[in-house]
């Protein structure tokens, strides 16, 4: 289980173009990735499009942002071409970048549990180390936690 002060796990993965996006590319950045369940679904598109919103204020405070789930390349495009999203999105169809920050694992919804993504978002400083964990996340507010959680 990551916690607050720990290094970020080093991760590969290839965004919606097929272009290989990897933690080192951020050295020297502040970077939030966020991992949602699945594109198009209400929440999952409320949340991006909260964070769309508020980019620009993002990148002025020296925020990158990057979104992860399993969906394939071919639905992240579809989804940022939907929702004008200015932001990669990674396609962990392997899971690799989902297991290695603990975010695969039992959930319940509407009385059935089952296992899938959580939704958690992870702020990192220039050096790597995970400066902030939003555990609950409010989808429709959710660069006001991001903000507000530095």
């Amino acid at each position: 289980m990551l916690k607050i002060g720990d290094k970020a796990p080093e991760f590969s993965g290839v965004n919606q173009n097929g272009e290989e996006i990897k933690l080192n590319n951020f050295k020297g950045k502040k970077l939030v990735i966020y991992f949602y369940p699945k594109d198009m679904t209400p929440g999952c598109t409320v949340q991006a499009c909260n964070l769309r919103d508020n980019y620009e204020e993002l990148q002025k405070k020296g925020y990158e942002i990057i979104g992860v789930s399993a969906d394939s390349e071919k639905r992240h495009t579809t989804f940022i071409k939907n929702f004008d999203l200015p932001f990669d999105l990674i396609a962990d169809t392997d899971k690799s970048i989902i297991n290695a920050f603990g975010i695969w694992g039992p959930k319940k919804f509407m009385g059935r549990t089952f296992d899938g993504i959580h939704r958690k978002t992870f702020v990192i400083d220039e050096a790597g180390i995970i400066e902030n964990i939003i555990e609950k996340v409010k989808t429709k507010n959710h660069t006001a936690q991001i903000l507000e959680s530095v």
